[in-house]
């Protein structure tokens, strides 16, 4: 009697492969566009710990720029699930709103808009009141050691863990926040993107510390940002990010001039901007 099966060893094709990886490709291939508008941008304005800002609009269109740089790797797989059920829908003859992956990316990139202004306005004040005594020379130096061991303890906080933990499972988080439309999309957008600043707020804090007009610092805490996210053991991303801000730390406070990477300031109010 005849059978049919299937070649041993054969696989049955995953439909949704394609349109995951080209996401990831979409994204990737944005944040690399992203990289080298920041390097060009940013070219000599690396002047280490409280680097001028520039103006409001200078800055915060170069910060929108940077947040794409550093987190579209990292948020690539919540950005594919959302097309994955997207396309899910279409097949079901449900209604599927043009654009609306691109809004749900916009909401992302909003919230960390918000959190790069309120960020310029807290480096602004902090120059008005602190003057020269936040100076590296003075008290400069210790306010960068103080904030990257900040950004090291909240790495242990159970806020950071159930924030991390949304960022870690796109599954649930689209399933759990679904809205319709483009409104619906920027929404769950802006949602995920609060989810991600609660996880990362620390870590852009230590990028102030270290140089935030520095190409090398951006990578540094980028990769930290992927590290947590993306690797499959939560448990090391976490304390390898926190050994790294340790170490950052020390030297910081014992051997700055020895520290690759650190620009360092002359003296000038630390959190002076241009």
């Amino acid at each position: 009697m005849a059978t049919t099966a299937n070649p041993v060893g054969a696989r049955r094709r995953n439909p949704a492969l394609p349109w995951a990886l080209g996401t990831y490709a979409v994204l990737i291939v944005l944040a690399g566009v992203a990289w080298t508008v920041s390097d060009l941008r940013m070219s000599g304005m690396d002047a280490g710990p409280g680097s001028p800002l520039g103006t409001f609009g200078f800055f915060i269109t170069t910060w929108v720029v940077m947040m794409a740089a550093m987190m579209f790797p990292s948020v690539a797989p919540m950005v594919s699930m959302y097309v994955n059920i997207q396309r899910g829908r279409r097949r079901r003859a449900m209604a599927v709103s043009a654009g609306a992956s691109a809004c749900f990316v916009a909401g992302y990139l909003l919230v960390w808009s918000a959190a790069g202004m309120l960020a310029y306005l807290g480096f602004r004040a902090g120059a008005r009141l602190g003057g020269s005594s936040i100076s590296w020379a003075h008290g400069g130096r210790w306010i960068a050691v103080a904030i990257l061991l900040l950004a090291a303890g909240y790495e242990l906080t159970p806020l950071k863990q159930a924030c991390l933990g949304r960022c870690r499972s796109p599954l649930s988080f689209v399933l759990s926040s679904w809205r319709s439309g483009r409104l619906g999309a920027l929404k769950m957008g802006a949602r995920h993107g609060a989810w991600c600043l609660g996880c990362c707020w620390a870590l852009m804090a230590a990028l102030f510390a270290l140089g935030v007009m520095s190409l090398a610092w951006m990578t540094v805490i980028g990769v930290l940002i992927a590290v947590e996210k993306l690797l499959p053991w939560r448990r090391i991303g976490v304390l390898t990010t926190i050994a790294v801000l340790l170490a950052l730390a020390a030297g910081v406070a014992f051997a700055p001039a020895h520290l690759p990477g650190l620009a360092l300031p002359g003296d000038h109010p630390m959190m002076m901007s241009g």
